[in-house]
């Protein structure tokens, strides 16, 4: 049989509390309620212990995330001691004056070829000019090189890297002139000035008067004529 259903009917002139007071008590009589057991014992409150203490028993979860620590140091890893080591510079410093690309025309085709003009020199008074050929840039730079270093010829100069006197030289089609020049510094152009600054030579005026613009002719030129002063 069916239960029977009491209905209650609250007078108009009773107030009626605020839904929030009411769900406040349910939940402070909840609270008390759970603060005993089913034995009727009361469960103690977690101590709250002061920040600072009792840190070093906690043990962290194996899975909580840990921060990477950046201070310490792979120990297979060498580190390194003092300044790296300078390289050791070469006896002689070297410009290419010119790099041309020569084709040549044979029965199957065309064929390339590089040819450079190099001036090297040790700005202590040796100086001398080269040319390589090969097919490869890089090929032809050191063949330069190499010719240059065997040409290689001594500037007469004193001890404040001074030339001696005026030359005047002829190369082919290319004609310069070199004059010493104490205080002015180098004044040069094309690839004379070049030749005088490997050679280390300080205060010197030098002129091309031919029209040639072969650059090649000109370091000729101006190695011809430093060969030529005498002391």
């Amino acid at each position: 049989m069916p239960e029977d259903i009491t209905t209650e009917i609250i007078p108009d002139d009773i107030p009626l509390e605020p839904a929030e007071e009411y769900v406040g008590e349910l939940a402070e009589e909840g609270v008390a309620e759970g603060a005993e057991d089913v034995g009727g014992e009361s469960v103690e409150e977690p101590e709250v212990m002061p920040h600072g203490e009792g840190d070093a028993e906690v043990v962290a979860a194996p899975h909580a995330a840990r921060t990477p620590d950046r201070t310490r140091r792979n120990p297979r890893r060498q580190r390194r001691t003092g300044r790296r080591e300078e390289r050791a510079r070469p006896e002689f410093e070297q410009k290419i004056i010119s790099i041309r690309r020569v084709t040549r025309v044979m029965a199957g085709g065309r064929r390339f070829s590089f040819s450079v003009a190099m001036v090297a020199g040790n700005k202590k008074g040796r100086v001398g000019v080269g040319i390589g050929k090969a097919g490869d840039t890089q090929f032809a730079i050191e063949k330069a090189f190499r010719n240059a270093r065997k040409n290689m010829i001594d500037v007469p100069m004193d001890a404040e890297q001074n030339l001696p006197h005026d030359v005047n030289m002829k190369y082919a089609a290319s004609q310069i002139m070199i004059m010493p020049a104490p205080g002015r510094g180098i004044v040069a152009g094309s690839s004379v000035r070049t030749v005088l600054e490997l050679a280390g030579v300080k205060d010197v005026t030098a002129k091309v008067l031919s029209r040639s613009k072969n650059k090649l002719n000109n370091a000729r030129a101006a190695i011809q004529a430093l060969s030529s002063m005498r002391k």
